[in-house]
């Protein structure tokens, strides 16, 4: 499993299983070309993920979830807020007035990151995002939407 995006460590990753599952995904990372040297500087926050911040995901999950009901219901918004499950949320735009990229520009001038996916717009909570940031993204959307 991956140690960045929600566990918030650069890079990294860990290969779990049986020791011959291991040693198979060791050749193949080899013969794909993977392997790093002096990765010490990578492996602490590495640890960090595993110690501190896994314990963590589910405020993640439970501010993404938030944000989804907060929003689904908004004009131009397409978005089931029981299928978010994880930190990040997807949904479709199809607005009368706004395009996406003007709903992203605008949103950029209350401060709130989001990206641009086919047809629709990607948030994306993590250890950085508080309560106040959600409440900020929802406002944000109400004053442009409502």
């Amino acid at each position: 499993f991956c140690l960045s995006k929600g566990l918030s460590a650069p890079a990294g990753s860990v290969l779990l299983g049986p020791k011959d599952f291991i040693i198979y995904g060791r050749r193949i990372r080899k013969a794909l070309g993977g392997g790093m040297r002096q990765v010490g500087v990578l492996a602490a926050p590495g640890i960090v993920a595993l110690t501190q911040m896994r314990d963590r995901l589910p405020e993640d999950n439970a501010r993404a979830k938030r944000l989804a009901e907060k929003i689904a219901d908004l004009p131009g918004i397409t978005l089931d807020p029981g299928l978010v499950d994880t930190n990040i949320i997807i949904f479709g735009f199809d607005h009368p007035r706004y395009t996406i990229p003007e709903v992203l520009s605008e949103l950029r001038e209350e401060k709130v990151l989001a990206l641009a996916t086919t047809g629709g717009i990607r948030f994306v909570t993590h250890k950085d995002v508080g309560d106040k940031d959600l409440e900020r993204a929802v406002k944000a959307f109400q004053k442009l939407l409502t």
